[in-house]
């Protein structure tokens, strides 16, 4: 099971006052987006866009995260390593000034009165039995909506973990190989259950808070990444720590392009092609540079001899991580009132 915090137990109750707090508009200040805006269903709760548009218009520079099993994630951002529990995240999108996204603060008491509602007030007391409706009371019930969203039932793991020999095709079985091999190495930073190292449980002993610089880019008179977004180095003040962000889940990366931190590779057969050539090489532009050359790059994007039949092989095992149903089910859905 998920480690969930002992002041904020998973109830029915919760869940329900969540999700429709994820969904209202209310939440922003102008009253224009609702979390839903950036982190929709479809899209394994992210977002079909390189970087999200925050409230005001504001253009951020960093892509949507899929909200899929969140509940087991150890870290929670692109590149923050001090930010574990959702009720602490759910907090930036809400009261952050840069970039701006729900654009609450200095706005406070007229947003928090939005929620003085009967209807609220109602799920609130269903929720969290006498205490007043509050910013703390709403990133609680954010948090238990978002734990929630787990996503398991894709054709992998009818393959994995249920016994059904077919529910995978031949290509996807060679692919599935190949991505657990020393050859290709996928799994040392998309491995376990929930494919990326930074998982956490019940069971889980080891604080695993692993962040990577995959070679996206190599200014080299900058000296890594452009400094609009140099990564974990952002927080840790750690030279090493330029370009390195959170490998996340493969599971639903079929519907969650454009991907990387920033949505600059569009395809998934691009992720594939960027990771063969150990790094990607930018010729022109502002941020021209051979990522390749990048001395910060993980030991594990060497690059990898593959054949276009591999490679075929490879995207078809990782199409077995979408889960349909996870995607369709009503009840993530905006509720009907």
């Amino acid at each position: 099971m998920p480690q969930v915090p002992a002041d904020n137990a998973m109830t029915t109750e919760r869940v329900a006052l969540g999700r429709k707090l994820f969904y209202d508009t209310n939440l922003s200040a102008n009253q224009t987006q609702s979390c839903a805006s950036c982190h929709q269903q479809q899209y394994g709760f992210g977002e079909n866009s390189a970087t999200s548009v925050g409230s005001t218009g504001q253009v951020h520079r960093r892509n949507s995260q899929a909200l899929v099993n969140v509940a087991y994630n150890k870290t929670l951002t692109w590149a923050h390593d001090g930010i574990t529990a959702i009720e602490q995240q759910v907090l930036l999108p809400m009261f952050g000034e840069e970039p701006v996204e729900l654009g609450i603060t200095g706005h406070e008491q007229q947003v928090l009165a939005r929620f003085k509602t009967k209807e609220y007030q109602s799920l609130f007391e269903q929720a969290y039995p006498d205490e007043d409706i509050s910013f703390l009371l709403i990133s609680k019930a954010l948090a238990s909506f978002v734990r929630s969203l787990i996503s398991l039932n894709a054709p992998f793991d009818d393959y994995a973990y249920r016994g059904q020999d077919n529910a995978i095709s031949e290509s996807a079985l060679r692919g599935m190989n190949l991505f657990f091999s020393e050859k290709f190495e996928c799994h040392h930073c998309h491995g376990g259950f929930n494919f990326t190292q930074s998982t956490s449980h019940e069971q889980q002993v080891i604080d695993r808070r692993p962040f990577h610089n995959t070679g996206l880019y190599f200014i080299e008179q900058e000296g890594g990444y452009p400094k609009k977004d140099i990564g974990l180095a952002e927080v840790s003040g750690i030279e090493r720590d330029n370009g390195r962000f959170r490998a996340p889940t493969l599971r639903n990366i079929e519907r969650t392009a454009p991907y990387m931190h920033d949505g600059s590779l569009a395809t998934l057969e691009q992720v594939i092609d960027f990771y063969a050539a150990g790094g990607r090489l930018l010729t022109s532009g502002k941020f021209a540079g051979d990522g390749r050359n990048n001395p910060l790059k993980s030991q594990f994007v060497r690059g990898i001899e593959m054949t276009e039949q591999e490679k075929q092989d490879l995207l078809a095992f990782l199409l077995t991580l979408t889960d349909e149903q996870f995607l369709t089910n009503p009840a993530h859905a905006a509720p009907n009132n």
